[in-house]
């Protein structure tokens, strides 16, 4: 079980590490380029840049709300 968790971390790290580079090349360098470039082909317009992230932290504020709220109900009710 220990290489299961082992190869699931490593998996995990190299997505993380992979969106990382890819959202701070996109966000930071590609700016600097000229938009005729062929690099462009390859990312979302600009917009997305911001649209993404704000869309994700809304879905995850949203999801951590039910959760809490979900947990508060059951705690209540093996109260009474």
């Amino acid at each position: 079980m220990e290489l299961a968790d082992r190869a699931v971390g490593f998996i995990l790290s190299v997505i993380s590490i992979s969106v990382f580079t890819y959202y701070t090349f996109w966000v930071i360098i590609l700016p600097f380029v000229e938009t005729d470039h062929f690099i462009h082909k390859y990312f979302l317009p600009r917009e997305f840049a911001m649209l993404i992230p704000v869309f994700a932290g809304v879905a995850l504020l949203s999801l951590l709300c039910i959760f809490i709220g979900i947990v508060m109900l059951k705690s209540k009710k093996k109260k009474a």
